[in-house]
């Protein structure tokens, strides 16, 4: 397992467990430097808005809303593994804005219209075109005035209704900020 910290919010400076790719699963954390750069984006104080972190993975992006005041955070990662080590991360936060499920991201809809997020996290597994797939329900999935976040093995433009904003790029992968057009 190798640990990775968080950059800021009330949390800042505590490390989170990763499990190894090459022992375990295989994760790809945002880096320190891009999770900055997001958040300098975003702003630093998150309270009032919602998020969803949809391929949560390591959950690093939703500790980082969370310790910077989002609520509720909600994570979605469909490995077991990943799922189990995601939790036990988040149990030693012992916090009620976490809220975590074991689910295809693909399938996850909020329970009603009310439910949609403010803020997406979307960093699927490369080269499967999951993103693609994923287009036609962010409608589902966001508020009207919702800002995407994406990682992806090219840089984009748009992502249905959404179009970039910001971007940056890390060795080989873009990031972006998304709002509706």
């Amino acid at each position: 397992m190798s640990r990775i910290r968080i950059t800021g919010g009330e949390w800042r400076s505590r490390l989170i467990s990763v499990p190894d790719a090459a022992t375990e699963i295989a994760l790809r954390p945002t880096p320190d430097r891009v999770r900055e750069t997001l958040f300098n984006w975003l702003g630093q104080d998150l309270r009032g808005l919602s998020c969803l972190d949809l391929f949560a993975g390591s959950g690093i992006l939703s500790f980082e809303a969370a310790s910077r005041g989002a609520e509720p955070v909600v994570m979605i990662e469909k490995d077991r593994k990943a799922f189990a080590a995601l939790k036990k991360s988040a149990e030693s936060f012992d916090c009620v804005r976490l809220k975590l499920h074991c689910d295809d991201a693909l399938k996850f809809a909020p329970t009603s219209p009310d439910d949609r997020f403010d803020l997406i996290f979307l960093d699927p597994p490369y080269g499967r075109g999951i993103l693609e797939q994923l287009t036609p329900r962010l409608g589902l999935l966001a508020k009207p005035t919702a800002r995407l976040y994406v990682e992806a093995e090219i840089a984009l433009q748009t992502l249905g209704d959404f179009e970039v904003v910001r971007q940056g790029q890390a060795g080989q992968v873009f990031f972006h900020l998304l709002e509706h057009r």
